[in-house]
């Protein structure tokens, strides 16, 4: 082996790693500067394990009941979306039926809910998706098997 610093690198060891900027310089070395940080490019990255704040405020809505089915929003799987926005939380859901009679008292109990969990204003969108028992957890709380 030559001590020729000029040859090629390991192509198993792949590149060296860059220097830690965090780590403390060396004694009289002059101070590194820190890169600003740089804001992501694109759409946010969702992670799929829920935040504490997600649970907190699902767990707040199995509280809110369907008047007619008497199962949850949960449980009947229509909360489809939950999303933490700078000051605001926003809720997209569905009804079981286009035409609930009772979607003015469901969106207002959902607000409730989730401002009890998490204290900023609370938003609800109404998806015009079709429900069906496919979209719940355990179709099997309905008493009977699809």
């Amino acid at each position: 082996m030559s001590d020729d610093k000029s040859a090629a690198p390991n192509p198993h060891a792949g590149p060296p790693w860059p220097a830690d900027p965090a780590a403390p310089a060396a004694p009289g070395a002059p101070a590194a500067e820190l890169p600003p940080a740089a804001k992501p490019a694109g759409p946010p990255q969702w992670s799929s394990t829920p935040s504490q704040q997600e649970l907190a405020v699902r767990a707040a809505l199995e509280t809110v009941m369907d008047p007619e089915i008497q199962l949850s929003v949960i449980d009947l799987g229509l909360v489809r979306e939950l999303h933490f926005l700078d000051g605001r939380t926003v809720v997209r859901m569905m009804l079981t039926t286009p035409f609930c009679p009772y979607a003015p008292q469901m969106v207002e109990d959902v607000k409730g809910a989730v401002q009890s969990a998490v204290p900023q204003p609370c938003e609800v969108d109404l998806m015009p998706d079709t429900w069906s028992p496919d979209l719940m957890p355990d179709p099997g709380l309905l008493g009977f098997s699809f």
